[in-house]
């Protein structure tokens, strides 16, 4: 079995290439239960969440391999953790050969998961966002945060990265790390007018309280919806889902995990058949992304355990 550091992650993917596995992987599908969700409670500070997240390859799809593979992902989300300096989410991914059982990989559950989620967003970006776009800004500034910049500026024309953090100090963390990679990255100062500028508005927080404001938005936005993973949590407002057209990664997590859908589905503000198609609609052909430049495109990810198991493979075969 290999065991497989953030490093090797790194030297096993590029975002144009992970992208391309993502859309091949929600094409074809695999078998994916609803994940595991549990709230592990605390004396001190806030609850803990740990994510099991397993996957496999759907044996009986058209054209399934006859080997396959096996995967699971455990996380743990510890919001405590960015007082003492260390990231809110860890995690280890686990990858068995689909036959036997046997194991295959042990991978860097942390990495893992910061790849697949960014390429997850540009691919739904692909087909949500104008070809043109070329002002990005990224809210949050935490780990996910530059794997973003770095997905949605390898599949659109990005000139301009503005990076939005309640700590200015931690977004010039993440913008001069971003610029000593060649991008156009720096700081934002106004959440409220650079929401009003962004061609591209790509949130990663865990924010109970929505911090995109539907108003604020341009014409022609994509909006990319990535951190809040509880029905509690919350980055855009109604404003933001009654203007947009509103995509998710799958129907099935979205609209029971993610506050950005489960609430205004709640009020009434987005009705179920108003959310037009998931990823594996897109890749397929059977709905269609953006229909005009005019338009503003909403997509809210909430992870899904095939993009995990698409992405081990990925690095499997390129480090065994």
């Amino acid at each position: 079995m290999l065991t497989i550091s953030a490093a090797e992650v790194d030297q096993a993917l590029t975002f144009p290439g992970l992208v391309e596995t993502l859309r091949t992987a929600f094409r074809d599908g695999a078998v994916q239960p609803v994940r595991h969700h549990h709230a592990v409670e605390r004396p001190d500070g806030a609850a803990s969440t740990l994510l099991l997240m397993p996957a496999w390859t759907d044996f009986n799809a058209a054209g399934s391999s006859a080997g396959g593979h096996i995967g699971v992902k455990i996380v743990t989300v510890s919001p405590d953790n960015n007082a003492i300096g260390k990231p809110a989410v860890m995690g280890l991914y686990l990858l068995l050969d689909g036959t036997t059982g046997e194991p295959e990989a042990l991978i860097d559950g942390q990495r893992l998961t910061q790849w697949r989620t960014a390429c997850a967003s540009a691919l739904a970006a692909s087909y949500l966002a104008r070809k043109d776009a070329s002002r990005l800004l990224v809210i949050g500034a935490g780990a996910l945060s530059s794997f973003l910049a770095r997905a949605h500026s390898a599949m659109r024309p990005i000139k301009s990265v503005r990076i939005w953090n309640r700590t200015p100090a931690n977004a010039e963390k993440v913008a001069a790390a971003l610029r000593a990679e060649g991008l156009p990255a720096n700081v934002a100062g106004d959440l409220e007018a650079e929401l009003g500028e962004a061609d591209i508005v790509s949130s990663a927080t865990i924010s109970t309280t929505p911090l995109i404001k539907g108003a604020l938005l341009k014409p022609g936005t994509h909006v990319d919806l990535v951190g809040g993973f509880t029905p509690e949590m919350r980055e855009s407002d109604d404003d933001a889902i009654v203007r947009a057209r509103v995509y998710v990664d799958t129907r099935a997590g979205a609209t029971k995990e993610a506050g950005d859908i489960v609430q205004p589905l709640a009020s009434g503000v987005l009705k179920p058949e108003a959310i037009v198609a998931d990823l594996h609609e897109l890749t397929r052909g059977e709905k269609q992304g953006r229909q005009g430049d005019g338009e503003i495109t909403l997509f809210k990810s909430v992870g899904a355990a095939l993009e995990d198991l698409a992405a081990g493979i990925a690095v499997y075969k390129a480090l065994k």
